[in-house]
């Protein structure tokens, strides 16, 4: 194939071996770790006998790559685990089940995924409004006092940790204001106006730290885009300034625009801890920090390759929007 459909063909080829290079690393990564798992999953006052059982319903005799096919066969047409009881079929794509609380991954990071869904992309869309007309406007207006202002501001953003920035804007805004109330996670099916009420607040917190990141490198891409020859030209010919910014300018900028938010939103995905914390926020991030300091490995492992997937995902359509934005992509 050649042409645009052979460009998504060998994307969507490289995406699929990407993914299964990160679940055999994560996979590995962490069940080659020290510990008795077996142990730390039936609980300190377990006898031996009770441990070797556990062992063998975790399968953790098994070799590593046994362990690993039957964790593949999961994610890809699901499996049954024996509770001690009764066995449950875990559907596909089935994570496993957790040590701790016996329940399904899958179900466990679909709970949380919807507030972290939600945060993300909500910010997402702050971060680019205001991060890319901060970077817009500060190389329009370059060598001006606005532009030092703007150039300031954002690197305070920067150097800023999301905490700091969402703690004032809570005490500020929920507490000496009183404009917005303490944020409190509403489902969107359940009540939309809500939702976006309580995530108001979180939504600026993080979007606030990002904008800073995309208004400097706005600001670069412009900035080298204004000192090309054919900018030059446009400007021999009289062309307006505005003109010159929104239609020409702008457009070759955004190609590490579209690099920076695939990055930004795929490790945002399960990297949103601090300001899930502060928030009082149940998403993957949260609950990712909780796996990890209960050792429920199972847990971490599926919250990881979920991230991952994000990631991947987020890169993958980047490089599809390349495509679109530059057609020379498609013949590299």
């Amino acid at each position: 194939m050649s042409g645009f459909g052979g460009f998504l063909l060998r994307r969507l080829v490289g995406t699929l071996i990407t993914l299964l290079a990160i679940s055999v690393i994560v996979y590995v990564v962490f069940f080659v770790t020290p510990g008795n798992v077996a142990q730390i999953t039936c609980g300190p006052r377990c006898s031996p006998e009770q441990v070797h059982q556990v062992a063998q319903q975790l399968r953790l005799d098994d070799p590593l790559y046994m362990r690993y096919w039957h964790f593949l066969q999961g994610i890809l047409v699901g499996q049954d685990y024996s509770t001690g009881t009764s066995v449950e079929h875990c559907s596909a794509p089935c994570l496993g089940m957790s040590y701790q609380g016996g329940q399904q991954v899958t179900r466990l990071i679909f709970a949380k995924l919807p507030v972290s869904l939600s945060l993300v992309f909500g910010a997402m869309i702050l971060w680019l409004i205001l991060g890319v007309g901060t970077g817009v406007l500060s190389a329009w207006r370059r060598g001006r006092i606005s532009e030092r202002v703007l150039t300031g501001v954002t690197l305070a953003g920067v150097a800023t940790p999301v905490f700091v920035i969402g703690l004032v804007l809570m005490i500020i805004v929920c507490g000496q204001l009183r404009l917005l109330p303490f944020p409190q996670y509403v489902s969107l099916t359940d009540d939309p106006e809500q939702w976006a009420w309580n995530l108001l607040l979180p939504w600026l917190s993080l979007a606030l730290i990002e904008a800073a990141t995309f208004a400097r490198l706005t600001r670069a891409s412009m900035l080298e885009t204004l000192a090309e020859d054919h900018i030059r030209t446009f400007r021999a010919y009289g062309v307006g300034e505005r003109s010159i910014i929104g239609r020409h300018a702008l457009r070759g900028a955004f190609a590490p625009i579209i690099a920076l938010n695939a990055n930004n939103v795929g490790g945002a995905i399960g990297g949103a801890v601090l300001t899930e914390t502060l928030f009082g926020l149940p998403g993957i991030g949260q609950e990712l920090v909780h796996a990890v300091n209960v050792v429920d490995l199972p847990v971490v492992v599926g919250m990881v390759l979920v991230i991952g997937f994000f990631v991947v995902i987020a890169n993958a359509i980047a490089d599809v929007l390349y495509a679109v934005a530059d057609r020379r992509v498609v013949l590299a």
